[in-house]
């Protein structure tokens, strides 16, 4: 790993550590803390994520244009102006405009960073490269709430706007990060570096290009059937259904992370060395075992205690295949992107999971709570959709774009494939 992808993962790191701080005690610090109200705190929740889906559809042609370099510069500043805004609020119009800029900037910041990965890295290289941001990302999350959940007390404002100023700080450092980055042309890519010019039709090339189409469907099923279900659905079930009390949801989520720390470089040499689709299949069928779990933690007849095992059993599943798609989708869209189309790819992927982010807690939330039994069914046909989806998708992949290791010449790898010559040899 060169110094400038170690500068972009620490980075990373950084900021996810960040939100780690704040993200799961937003609700408790709108609503009590700053005595704003039940309703408010979601308003400001819907905000952070409606700002998300306002500013992706024009982050990628942007970072096409200008590099992902300035777009992440800015989008950094924005979210610790964000961050300290929220610390600072105490009345809804400050509280609803501080989500505003901490969810737009913090959006952006995603696609800008895989951007930076896709420059500094070789086809070959990528896949390890996405799976360790994807570790780091997950370590910062968990380690920023731990360290949080000590220092929040729900009587002292004061102690919240600590919170807030340390995730600021941290965004500050990733911008001071990514000015020390230098990003020479990646040695995957040919000619001169993106400018965007040649983008030649921008997001209606992207819908041009069904491999790509294909891929955002099965992205949207992916992310709508585990991590839209975490904190909602799969909650509300767990404790309606199953009896689950909060310190066994503690555990479960607590086991979905233990499993991707200790997974993710055990499964990546495997993963490396099987085609893309194929592992995106298999992680459906793992999630398919994992809704089953779930399903006999609720609906099933043993004790409380298998229940509980059950139902940790299916969050454990869940940070496996989790941990099998990080290495295996984020580099499979860089791939999939031309040189002059990188962000835009990205932005749009990043575009697909925030939807089914929006989409999965609404329609979840309330089948977990009250329709038990249709709920787990609908999330067992939703993961045999991803086999299903992904082993379509295998069919329109030449044999590098899905399985990388087998490309006679990786640093090439990008600059063929363009969405024209793909489409037409499939």
């Amino acid at each position: 790993m060169g110094a400038a992808m170690r500068r972009i993962q620490a980075g990373s790191a950084l900021s996810a550590f960040g939100l780690g701080f704040t993200v799961p005690y937003l609700y408790v610090y709108v609503a009590q803390v700053r005595d704003l109200g039940a309703s408010t705190a979601g308003v400001v929740l819907a905000v952070f994520a409606m700002a998300a889906l306002m500013v992706l559809p024009f982050s990628g042609r942007a970072i096409d244009r200008r590099g992902p370099v300035p777009v992440l510069l800015v989008s950094s500043l924005l979210a610790a102006a964000g961050a300290l805004a929220m610390g600072l609020a105490s009345t809804v119009p400050a509280a609803i405009g501080a989500a505003a800029l901490l969810g737009a900037g913090t959006a952006v910041m995603q696609p800008a960073l895989a951007t930076m990965i896709v420059w500094c890295s070789t086809p070959a290289g990528r896949t390890r490269s996405f799976a360790m941001q994807f570790f780091l990302q997950n370590l910062g999350l968990g380690v920023g709430g731990l360290i949080g959940g000590q220092l929040v007390d729900a009587s002292r404002p004061d102690s919240f706007l600590l919170l807030f100023s340390i995730e600021a700080a941290m965004f500050l450092v990733l911008a001071a990060i990514v000015l020390t980055v230098k990003t020479p042309r990646s040695p995957a890519l040919q000619g001169p570096r993106p400018a965007g010019r040649e983008a030649g039709g921008g997001v209606r090339a992207l819908f041009a290009h069904k491999a790509m189409v294909q891929l955002c469907v099965l992205g949207f099923v992916l992310f709508f059937a585990c991590y839209g279900q975490f904190e909602s659905g799969l909650a509300a079930y767990g404790t309606e259904a199953a009896g689950i009390t909060p310190s066994a949801l503690g555990i479960a989520l607590a086991a979905n992370t233990g499993v991707i720390v200790v997974a993710q470089f055990l499964v990546l040499r495997f993963v490396e060395r099987r085609r893309r689709t194929r592992v995106i299949a298999a992680v459906g069928l793992i999630w398919t075992v994992a809704w089953l779990f779930a399903g006999y933690a609720g609906l099933g007849h043993g004790s409380q205690a298998m229940a509980t095992a059950a139902f940790v059993s299916t969050y454990a599943l869940f940070g496996l295949g989790e941990a099998m798609l990080s290495p295996t989708v984020a580099p499979l869209v860089a791939d999939l992107a031309p040189e002059s189309m990188v962000g835009t790819y990205n932005s749009a992927f990043a575009l697909v999971k925030q939807l089914a982010l929006a989409v999965g807690p609404a329609v979840g939330g309330p089948m977990g709570a009250a329709l038990h039994g249709p709920y787990i069914l609908t999330f067992v046909l939703f993961s045999l959709g991803i086999t299903f989806l992904a082993v379509r998708l295998g069919r329109r992949l030449t044999p590098a774009q899905d399985q990388p290791s087998l490309a006679a010449k990786p640093s090439r790898v990008v600059a063929q494939h363009q969405p024209a010559k793909e489409t037409a040899a499939a």
